[in-house]
């Protein structure tokens, strides 16, 4: 079953909604580019994990107005879409789930536009939501306009690092992806009237689920295939990316002077020498194994949160991401 069946959410509702950003932006002509874009690039799919995490939140809450969540829900996954664009862009990445990505049918400088557009868009979006006075139009302020361009420059700054720690890797994690699963879980919550205790567990819990959802996608550039991925495996390493298992693989000495020579210009052979080497090394289990207790951690969040009906759909998002680690 997907995951949002199991959540009872319909992903028609969500892209309808997604698609209507763009619709009725009078500013952005049908037949442009730009709207070209940004469609084709919702039609391509996706787990639209953000907007379920934002609809799961608002049922911890009393307040029921369906439209404004539903349009926060299409506003997080915009700027999730838009980061995807600048990464593909940073990453040299020729795909995006299987497909061509935005910045190879546009070109690197449309692209970086579009995908600013969409970010900017979001804040407006939200703007009518400003006289609520409620945190969670700041939220998502915050991730349009900062956590994730952070992120973004970290990863670009830290290409090829092999001195990367495991604190700036979390750092850069948390602000590519955690922080904005765990804020569409608050500003769901929030915007649904919960208390601020609920909203703040709720966003514990997001950013314990969405570094977990991190490495497992680290941990699926060495262990998916072209299919699974959507573009090249290994791509990570190849682009310069130093992920938990390569950060793992560089304590052992001999296969660190290994890595530490994989540079822009490596050739193919070498490179798919190294990620050999990690897959033998132990690593992706150790590194699975890191992801799993951020699981585990979360459950106990979850379990803390008895008396909503809700709380099942946390155990579902962890028993989805659970399944999707092993």
């Amino acid at each position: 079953m997907k995951l949002n069946e199991a959540l009872q959410i319909p992903l028609t509702s969500i892209d309808r909604e997604i698609t209507n950003i763009v619709k009725h932006d009078p500013d952005v002509p049908r037949s442009s580019e730009l709207a070209g874009a940004i469609t084709g690039l919702i039609a391509s799919g996706g787990k639209r994990l953000r907007p379920l995490m934002v609809i799961v939140g608002s049922r911890f809450g009393p307040a029921s107005d369906k439209r404004k969540i539903w349009r926060l829900a299409a506003a997080a996954e915009f700027i999730h879409a838009a980061s995807l664009i600048h990464d593909d862009i940073l990453d040299d990445s020729p795909l995006r789930r299987g497909r061509p990505a935005t910045h190879t049918q546009t070109g690197i400088y449309p692209a970086v536009h579009i995908g600013s557009y969409m970010s900017a868009r979001v804040v407006e979006l939200i703007a009518e939501y400003s006289a609520d006075r409620k945190r969670y139009v700041f939220d998502l302020s915050s991730m349009a306009t900062s956590r994730l361009c952070i992120g973004e420059y970290q990863q670009l700054k830290h290409a090829f690092d092999y001195d990367l720690t495991l604190d700036q890797y979390l750092e850069k994690s948390r602000n590519k992806t955690s922080l904005l699963m765990a804020a569409c879980l608050r500003i769901g919550a929030q915007a649904a009237g919960a208390d601020e205790d609920i909203s703040g567990r709720l966003y514990e819990f997001g950013d314990k689920l969405g570094l977990s959802f991190q490495i497992r996608d680290d941990l699926l550039d060495f262990t998916g295939t072209e299919e699974q991925l959507g573009k090249p495996a290994g791509s990570d390493l190849r682009s310069g990316q130093v992920t938990l298992p390569v950060l793992f693989a560089l304590e052992d000495a001999k296969l660190a002077q290994r890595i530490r020579r994989v540079g822009p210009s490596t050739s193919s052979e070498e490179v798919d020498g190294v990620l050999a080497a990690i897959r033998s090394s132990g690593c992706l289990e150790r590194a699975e194994a890191y992801s799993l207790r951020l699981l585990e951690e979360a459950r106990r969040l979850a379990d803390g949160l008895e008396g909503f009906e809700a709380q099942r759909d946390l155990y579902t998002l962890l028993d989805y991401f659970g399944c999707r680690s092993k």
